[in-house]
């Protein structure tokens, strides 16, 4: 019945915000992977990821479009529950999809389907300092929720397409304030995407909370990458920050299992993954 508690003195207890806060305070890198249904889970959870996101980009790489933007809560909602079944130790986060928290009580209905639903502990909005009040009633309701900031694709058609962010004039200031707003709201975890190596480190350096880098170079608490591009999966041309981890491995559990250990040793990611 009391899962948790059962399991709290296990090998393998499950991953929580308070393990994640510890990771960030004794320098422990957490390793996050996305991933889109059981089978997967259950290697990504075999792997000892940290964190597991079902993230908006199946989008792309599961359904074929060009951008995220065609995702539905209902598509969320679904992967989101596969997922969950495969899990034991991961902390399972989950995107709000476009325009799906375009007003608070918007936000709120649909952070809950994800967690009643989907099975979700943690959801995660592409932000700025425009989604703080959000943020804050979220948060106000006891909703773990991870800021996404730099590159975010469902603004991909606003931004001019996918690029790395922060780079001109007073952007990484920007950003950096930002950060620290939606961390003042209450986000207890922030996201970076595809932004230069020194902002990254800037803002890590600035969080209290868990900072998780992808193309954000390797000085964020964290990384995450596609599973898909993990175990190279993925088709033609890929971002600079994608390493293909089935180099050597021989199978996909033991991809998944080298990924982590680059992350938790700070091999990955090297300068050539960086902006």
């Amino acid at each position: 019945m009391y899962t948790h508690l059962q399991l709290r003195d296990s090998t393998r207890p499950p991953v929580t915000l308070t393990t994640l806060a510890r990771m960030k305070e004794e320098g422990e890198r957490i390793a996050c992977l996305t991933c889109y249904d059981a089978s997967f889970a259950v290697l990504v959870d075999e792997a000892d990821a940290d964190v597991v996101l079902v993230g908006d980009s199946l989008g792309m790489v599961i359904q074929g479009h060009d951008t995220t933007v065609p995702v539905t809560m209902d598509h969320v909602v679904y992967h989101c529950r596969a997922v969950a079944r495969g899990l034991n130790r991961p902390f399972l986060m989950a995107d709000l999809p476009f325009m799906s928290y375009p007003s608070k009580e918007q936000a709120l209905a649909n952070s809950v389907r994800l967690m009643q639903e989907g099975g979700a502990k943690m959801v995660k909005l592409e932000s700025g300092a425009g989604q703080a009040q959000i943020v804050e009633f979220l948060a106000s309701h006891d909703i773990a929720v991870c800021a996404h900031l730099g590159l975010k694709p469902q603004s991909v058609h606003k931004s001019g397409g996918f690029r790395v962010q922060g780079r001109e004039g007073d952007a990484g200031e920007r950003m950096l304030r930002d950060a620290q707003q939606l961390e003042a709201a209450g986000a207890d975890m922030l996201l970076l995407e595809c932004i230069p190596t020194d902002l990254g480190r800037m803002i890590t350096a600035a969080a209290h909370v868990p900072v998780i880098g992808i193309g954000a170079g390797p000085h964020t608490d964290g990384q995450i990458l596609v599973l898909y591009d993990v175990l190279d999966i993925t088709t033609g041309r890929k971002p600079r920050f994608v390493r293909n981890f089935m180099v050597d491995a021989g199978t996909n559990l033991q991809a998944l299992k080298n990924f982590v250990a680059a992350v938790k040793k700070q091999e990955y990611p090297a300068t050539e993954h960086s902006f």
